[in-house]
């Protein structure tokens, strides 16, 4: 038997075809452009020409194009598309590393170029399965709170999503129309280009091919079942057995509801969110601000809003009842009676978005609020006490909380 990975003969799996590679092919063409437009949707519910407080990419250049402020309609918009944008990608996971098997022999075909046309050829499948693997397995790590990136995952995660999804597209415009070929003739038999997948000298099926993509899809079947309850309420949220805040609601009460951060992690000294100490520096037009104690909050006008709390992770809470004094109110007492965008600044000392900026008709909307309460009760610590932002459809971390300091006006 060769003993060499170029050789053809090496690999024995039956199962290697062109109509195996293109049924995968055609999953991931669908999944990965959804994956791609969700993500390019969640850049944009950042906000991002608030720059350099929203984002902070470097050199973003035309990558970081912005076409519209973040709507507040529906207020479960952020939870809905990053909810899809994590769960797909999750799920895809069995369908990409069956692709990557089902390729492998091409990848160590001699000579590595046969010509200029194939030499491109390789280098974007170098691109495309480097840049794939890059963005799952941060997405991935992402996801289970294991930061371990040599940098922030946000500006990581965007450049290779535009490399991945560059050497995706090419790939794509090469091979979509031979894959659909293979599918539409459920044929065997490879052309001369993909001769390399298919083995001179297979071995003995234990499986079939149909067999082979029923145990990928239960994979991703399975996965998708252990976390897509992290962005639903009710039973479903019990099956999201794999997700970090995707299961059941943590304790009990009217703060017993999914956090991120806790205040002891974001560096939160109870001494400065007491009543004594804690005051509100509110800023607005031509410099007018006002510095407001808790009690002088509660003597404004009160509202409630019933939102959830959606983050980049892809978990989310249930709508929980918020009650406090709307943006737009706070806005007037420094002289906007027009809405305008504001930078919201945090107490907390550890983490990310210690400053977050909302636009002006996040700002304008009737459910945007300085929340005091929550489901009746005022804020526990964790969850933001005294005061927090909340804002309808806005992703988990513009929702800033222990806030000290609101501005007002143009960013």
């Amino acid at each position: 038997m060769p003993r060499s990975p170029s050789s053809p003969a090496f690999w024995r799996s039956p199962l290697r075809g062109p109509w195996f590679t293109s049924v995968l092919g055609v999953v991931l063409l669908v999944g990965i452009t959804v994956l791609f437009v969700t993500g390019l949707v969640s850049y944009a519910a950042y906000n991002p020409d608030l720059s350099p407080v929203n984002d902070q990419t470097p050199d973003k250049g035309l990558l970081g194009f912005y076409l519209f402020s973040w709507p507040t309609h529906p207020s479960w918009l952020y939870r809905l598309t990053q909810g899809v944008h994590v769960t797909l990608g999750i799920a895809l996971i069995p369908v990409l590393l069956a692709k990557l098997w089902s390729v492998v022999p091409k990848l160590f075909a001699l000579p590595p170029a046969r010509s200029l046309a194939h030499a491109l050829e390789r280098l974007s499948l170098l691109l495309l399965v480097g840049g794939g693997l890059f963005e799952f397995t941060t997405g991935v790590l992402n996801v289970q709170l294991d930061y371990i990136f040599p940098g922030s995952f946000y500006p990581l995660h965007f450049y290779g999503a535009w490399v991945f999804f560059a050497a995706f597209l090419a790939h794509a415009v090469l091979k979509t129309p031979l894959a659909l070929r293979n599918l539409r003739h459920l044929r065997d038999e490879p052309s001369v280009e993909e001769r390399e997948l298919v083995s001179p000298n297979p071995a003995e099926p234990t499986v079939s091919r149909r067999g082979a993509l029923g145990v990928v899809g239960g994979g991703s079947l399975l996965l998708l079942g252990t976390t897509a309850g992290r962005s639903f309420d009710g039973p479903l949220r019990e099956t999201a057995v794999l997700a970090p805040h995707g299961g059941p609601e943590p304790g009990g009460g009217p703060g017993g509801f999914q956090i991120n951060k806790t205040a002891a992690y974001a560096g939160i000294i109870p001494t400065e969110t007491g009543e004594e100490a804690w005051r509100l520096v509110v800023t607005g037009r031509e410099g007018r601000s006002v510095r407001l104690a808790r009690p002088q909050l509660l003597q404004l006008a009160l509202h409630s809003s019933a939102l959830p709390i959606a983050c980049v992770e892809g978990w989310s809470t249930s709508d929980q009842w918020w009650r406090g004094v709307r943006l737009r109110d706070l806005a007037a007492l420094v002289g906007h009676d027009d809405p305008v965008d504001v930078l919201v600044e945090s107490l907390q000392r550890h983490g990310a978005f210690r400053r977050a900026a909302l636009r002006a008709n996040q700002v304008r909307d009737p459910r945007s609020l300085l929340a005091l309460f929550v489901n009746g009760e005022d804020l526990t610590p964790d969850h933001g006490y005294p005061a927090r932002v909340i804002v309808p459809a806005a992703p988990g971390v513009l929702n800033t909380k222990w806030v000290a300091r609101m501005t007002f006006g143009d960013l």
